[in-house]
């Protein structure tokens, strides 16, 4: 379908937050608003400050470029702009440019008359970041456990806080984080798949309705959840992963100190076998 036939539909007067009708306007189809404006500000102040970083470095391969968290003895304290404080001004930049897209997604499920799902959802994604850039090293009392923003140099950091926690797959958090990842995966690929096939059906036959698709999985696993629960359904894991693995590294080297191997010890250590001979722990 066109844009234009359906544009009149959502674009509707009211619902802004600040501004107003001043700031109740449209560039070509897409909404702006006040936070559209806010959102251009910070992103561009924020790229600008990269590049003004790099230009400082002398790197201008982009996988090498990296704008590197103040050092951790510093602590929380505002950083010399070339030792960690173009990072402290990007990360309020990249926060600014976030929230302010959170926002404007408020306005337009205003403008909609819809429930609020998507910021929402987005403001998931948003707590996973800030949790890594502001809450655990706030916790952890310095800005440099923070991630450095590089290609390279976040993976590295990813892999030494790793290592740093024995193997962190043993972290029970990252494997709750991880099993709604895969399940948000499996999920809406067999719902994607479902769809595919029932909207293009072989030379000559007609296009499956949802009453074809939902007697499917009801012959397959039992049971459909339905055209709007399949949705609702991949919502509620993929928020649930964005939510535990922020849990997964929050806790680490805040509440948990030891090799996440060691956490387990309380499973041989269970007193109904822990003393039996070729047990466990026999």
């Amino acid at each position: 379908m066109a844009l234009l036939s359906f544009e009149r539909k959502y674009r509707v007067p009211g619902g802004t937050l600040v501004g107003g009708n001043l700031f109740d306007f449209w560039v070509g189809p897409f909404y702006v608003g006040f936070f559209g404006v806010t959102t251009f500000f910070f992103a561009a102040l924020g790229t600008i400050l990269i590049f003004y970083g790099t230009a400082m470095e002398g790197v201008w391969n982009p996988w090498l470029i990296s704008i590197d968290t103040p050092p951790v003895e510093l602590g929380l304290a505002w950083a010399p702009l070339d030792n960690g404080g173009l990072w402290q001004l990007i990360t309020i930049c990249a926060h600014g440019a976030f929230i302010s897209w959170a926002l404007r997604e408020v306005e337009i499920c205003r403008k909609l008359g819809m429930g609020y799902h998507v910021p929402v959802a987005f403001g998931v994604a948003i707590l996973a970041y800030t949790t890594l850039t502001v809450i655990r090293p706030v916790l952890m009392g310095a800005w440099g456990y923070a991630f450095p923003y590089g290609i390279w140099t976040h993976l590295d950091w990813v892999s030494n806080t790793g290592y740093q926690y024995g193997n962190f797959h043993y972290n029970p958090a990252h494997m709750v984080a991880v099993s709604f990842f895969f399940t948000t995966c499996l999920a809406l690929a067999l719902h994607g798949s479902l769809i595919l096939s029932a909207a293009n059906p072989a030379k000559g036959k007609e296009m499956r309705s949802p009453d074809h698709e939902d007697t499917y999985f009801r012959d397959l696993i039992g049971y459909s959840v339905g055209t709007l629960g399949i949705h609702r359904l991949g919502l509620l894991l993929a928020l649930n992963a964005g939510f535990w693995s922020a849990v997964c590294i929050v806790i680490s080297g805040t509440v948990w100190f030891e090799p996440w191997v060691d956490w387990w010890q309380w499973w041989p250590d269970l007193p109904w076998w822990s003393d039996i001979p070729g047990g466990v722990n026999g």
